[in-house]
């Protein structure tokens, strides 16, 4: 997942996240977290800040900073949350969001739609065939 600090999208789910993280870890399936902003025009987005952070939250899963952009470019990120499942094979499964939450969190009975598809995936190798994309705060990219 590509998540930063700043990001209201981010932070109306991101105990949800790390609840999630959680189940998906105890069912084998690897999570990661990835911010890759710019640092110089959002320095709450930077290393120090991301350490606190998730040390605040309680993170069980990385939370790397890509400085150079490349992963994000890489993976084609959007927006923070984006959120990307793969199957043992390494192919893509999964690319579409956490729950029903936007800025504000979404009712706690929300369906867990990236945690069904985590577990679909690693039951089935197989992601949902109805992904509703993540929308948040686009990636903070460097000036050219």
């Amino acid at each position: 997942m590509f998540i930063c600090n700043h990001c209201p999208y981010v932070q109306s789910i991101i105990d949800r996240i790390v609840h999630d993280a959680r189940e998906m870890q105890a069912a084998g399936i690897g999570v990661v977290a990835i911010s890759a902003n710019d640092v110089v025009e959002y320095p709450q987005d930077g290393p120090d800040h991301m350490k606190a952070e998730a040390e605040r939250r309680g993170f069980t899963f990385p939370y790397l900073y890509d400085e150079t952009q490349d992963v994000a470019r890489a993976y084609g990120a959007e927006c923070t949350p984006d959120f990307f499942g793969y199957n043992a094979e390494g192919k893509l499964q999964y690319r579409g969001r956490f729950d029903a939450s936007a800025r504000t969190p979404g009712p706690a009975e929300a369906r867990r739609e990236l945690l069904e598809a985590m577990l679909q995936i690693a039951e089935t190798g197989k992601g949902p065939e109805k992904q509703i994309p993540s929308m948040g705060c686009s990636i903070k990219w460097k000036a050219a």
